[in-house]
This record gives C-alpha cells, sequence and structure tokens, in this order.
C-alpha cells in the first residue's frame, strides 16, 4: 500500500476539493399555480405539467 512521503500543499488539498461543495438545486415557478418546482417534473402542488394540467392517475 502508498505511504505519504510528504505532506501535501494547501494548494494541491484545495484543488482536490474543488468540486465537494454542495450545490443549490434548480427551481422554476410553476406557470399554472407559481409554486417552486424542478424544471421539467411536474409540480407537486397542483400536479401540471408544462403548462397544462393533469390528473395524478393519468400517468399509471
Amino acid at each position: 500500500m502508498a505511504v505519504q512521503q510528504r505532506r501535501s500543499s494547501s494548494t494541491r488539498r484545495d484543488k482536490r476539493r474543488t468540486h465537494d461543495k454542495l450545490k443549490t438545486p434548480t427551481l422554476v415557478k410553476c406557470p399554472v399555480c407559481g409554486a417552486y418546482k424542478k424544471p421539467h417534473h411536474a409540480c407537486p402542488e397542483c400536479g401540471a405539467v408544462g403548462s397544462e394540467k393533469v390528473s395524478a392517475s393519468a400517468g399509471k
């Protein structure tokens, strides 16, 4: 197994950690009810997809 020979510099350590940050989720307003929802998903409040109102049992 590899054993570290020297201490990693803070610059090298921070370059490795650049992808570990948290991202804020992308949210858009529903055109029907105005609630925030994920893009390209049905609205959790009213069930609308795009600008059309869709019933909950339509996908089954």
